[in-house]
């Protein structure tokens, strides 16, 4: 999902859709649990942008670098889902300790790794394209700009037939960031937006595990087909209001509700010490 610049410090100021939901869960998590000691949303902030996951597709691209795709029916695929545990436990042991900065961190890269994940752009076969159009090369030798702007062919007609179905219309990369560029807009005006989670989705979540309840809720927005009616029509008034009206809502108290568990996780171990 588009988080603003990552070149500067001011990512998120007019558009970046991982920031503007970050502030607003933020103010549902203060609905869910009045007078907490979770990191502030400026701090939280910090670790967007260019200081967040996007920024080390620049920094060191291919090294330790984020992959936050998933395919919501493969049980096998649980890359993304292990990586949101391991940020939720890292984050609920800085809570307990009271770290607010590296609580701020494992606080803006997990919401990050979910609103991602929840996101129907990340649910097309990215990584199995992406290796088709590179000539069945895998995507850990990206390890330059070049190599990851430019697909390799065998033959210079096959290079320009590979960079086309990657750059051209409706290819690979191009209908993903027009995607996800029309969702930060539609994002843009908002700030509050959206009632805190119910009762009933509360308790659904304290009731499951954390990595069943993520693959519900991936499986959930998989079910709206969005990104194959994008694929189709591209943007449409009744698309953008799918969107806004189905789809933000459920990024929002997605995060809200993961943060709410780990800062009510932290304190119940503080009581039990």
């Amino acid at each position: 999902m588009y988080s603003g610049s990552t070149f500067n410090a001011y990512s998120g100021h007019v558009l970046g859709a991982h920031q503007r939901i970050d502030r607003i869960a933020r103010r549902q998590l203060n609905a869910l649990l009045p007078n907490n000691s979770f990191p502030k949303i400026k701090t939280i902030l910090r670790f967007e942008g260019n200081d967040g996951p996007d920024g080390v597709k620049r920094k060191s691209p291919a090294k330790d670098e984020p992959w936050h795709y998933i395919q919501p029916f493969d049980l096998e695929d649980t890359q993304l889902i292990d990586l949101i545990e391991d940020h939720y436990a890292r984050l609920v042991s800085s809570l307990q300790a009271k770290d607010e900065v590296r609580a701020a961190f494992e606080a803006a890269w997990l919401a990050h790794a979910i609103v991602d994940g929840l996101t129907p752009a990340h649910h097309y076969p990215y990584e199995e394209k992406l290796v088709e159009l590179r000539s069945g090369r895998g995507i850990e030798d990206r390890t330059t700009l070049s190599k990851k702007l430019l697909m390799p062919g065998s033959s210079a007609s096959e290079q320009v037939k590979n960079n086309w179905k990657m750059w051209g219309p409706k290819g690979l990369f191009t209908t993903h960031a027009a995607f996800e560029a029309g969702f930060a807009i539609i994002l843009a005006p908002l700030d509050k937006y959206g009632k805190k989670p119910t009762a009933d989705r509360l308790a659904n979540f304290e009731a499951k595990p954390l990595a069943q309840w993520f693959r519900e809720q991936a499986q959930h927005v998989a079910r709206m087909e969005l990104y194959d009616a994008f694929y189709k029509t591209g943007w449409t008034i009744p698309l953008a209001r799918r969107i806004r009206n189905q789809l933000v809502p459920e990024l929002i108290q997605s995060v809200a509700l993961v943060w709410y568990g780990a800062a009510l996780e932290a304190e119940q171990l503080k009581v039990r010490k």
